[in-house]
């Protein structure tokens, strides 16, 4: 299955002048892997019209992509959820749970002084369904206001669809479609030959569209993409946003919030296994320890005997030629993925927590974001009264 994985990564990262230079095997694979998924691409389009949508009771958010990993989607459900919280309505998140439920597990960490109440499965309209049965549901939006009773204590008044974008069968309200902007769209091929899972013009179905990981590109590289973006059929509004570094815990006390200047002076050892280990690393540097080196694994994957053997071989050379103190240094989705498997490393592990923020450009920011939002939820609740009327 890792195998898998990597081949899969490495057929994804190939821009086509270096297919030839692939070994022989990864080439022999390359027709009949791409063939099989654009046939099981081409019959969901097909079949998807005649399945029925489902519908909750309350406003559903849906925060998707074009491609996989690194966007940027699980930073959002985050703020999404959060930004909720902070206003008095109780979010429901809907997770897949998928290659380890690492994106739950965070959710469920980070989230726990809130709310919010976590679902996880592939049948999302169930999980939601047996959710809300459980804790009761409450209409939140009156049209451009929110009401919030004491009777909607606890209650659900918003759902929001973590990778929600290709989970069709449960209608929405607002499609939130996230974009790194680093690899936009990877070498434009879909999956396996390349990042891409719907063709470009899938975007003309979201609401809002936002550039994640846009303060690591210059300002030609933002115009491009919202170009492209803009060409490809969306009307919607664009934001812009970056993950932005809070602190720092150790790995044995999660609640413990250290200040980022700990790294100072400090040779990091920065190991992560997620969709973009750049924009970890870019983190890091900003935040200034003494040196970075760094050990990357394919997203969602698991710190088998062999890894954490090369962490502590790494280690142990990176002591030797510096000497000096050096930490390992992991994102939060790493350490929600298996944690006691950090704790068995000789040397002091530390978590980096981090947050989304959108970019405040053009008048645009946080609250303008949620602004937003809540505007469609308002635009399509009137669309679904006068539906029924």
């Amino acid at each position: 299955m890792k195998m898998g994985r990597r081949l899969v990564g490495r057929l994804a990262a190939t821009p086509d002048s270096a297919v030839p230079d692939l070994p022989f095997l990864h080439r022999a694979l390359l027709l009949p892997l791409f063939s099989a998924a654009s046939v099981a691409f081409r019959l969901s389009l097909l079949l998807f019209p005649s399945r029925p949508r489902r519908i909750l009771p309350v406003p559903v958010l849906s925060v998707g992509n074009l491609t996989w990993g690194g966007n940027g989607k699980t930073p959002m459900v985050d703020f999404l959820a959060r930004s909720f919280h902070r206003i008095g309505v109780s979010p429901l998140l809907l997770t897949r749970g998928y290659a380890g439920a690492d994106e739950s597990r965070m959710l469920s960490r980070r989230l726990s002084g809130t709310s919010a109440k976590i679902g996880v499965g592939a049948d999302r309209a169930d999980v939601a369904t047996s959710i809300l049965t459980k804790y009761g549901y409450h209409h939140a939006f009156r049209g451009d206001k929110i009401k919030i009773g004491p009777s909607a204590q606890n209650k659900i008044g918003v759902a929001i669809l973590d990778d929600g974008m290709q989970h069709r069968s449960l209608l929405r309200d607002v499609d939130i479609v996230m974009v790194n902007a680093l690899t936009p769209w990877g070498n434009t091929h879909f999956i396996p030959r390349g990042p891409m899972r719907e063709p470009l013009t899938a975007i003309g179905r979201a609401d809002i569209v936002v550039i994640h990981h846009a303060n690591m590109v210059s300002e030609e590289q933002l115009k491009t993409i919202v170009s492209t973006v803009q060409d490809s059929g969306a009307t919607c509004p664009v934001f812009f946003s970056k993950l932005v570094p809070s602190h720092i815990f150790e790995v044995n006390q999660p609640l413990q919030r250290l200040p980022l200047d700990v790294l100072h002076g400090v040779i990091v050892l920065c190991v992560s296994a997620i969709g973009c280990p750049d924009a970890f690393i870019h983190s890091v540097k900003q935040i200034g320890p003494l040196k970075i080196d760094r050990l990357d694994f394919s997203d969602h994957h698991f710190f088998s005997a062999h890894d954490l053997q090369l962490m502590q071989d790494t280690l142990r050379k990176l002591v030797d030629q510096h000497k000096n103190e050096v930490a390992v240094l992991v994102t939060e989705k790493d350490y929600d993925r298996d944690p006691d498997a950090l704790r068995t490393l000789d040397a002091k592990v530390w978590v980096l927590s981090s947050s989304l923020q959108i970019i405040p450009l053009k008048e645009q920011g946080d609250s303008e974001f949620m602004r937003k939002v809540m505007e469609i939820i308002a635009a399509n609740g009137r669309a679904k009264l006068q539906g029924e009327s």
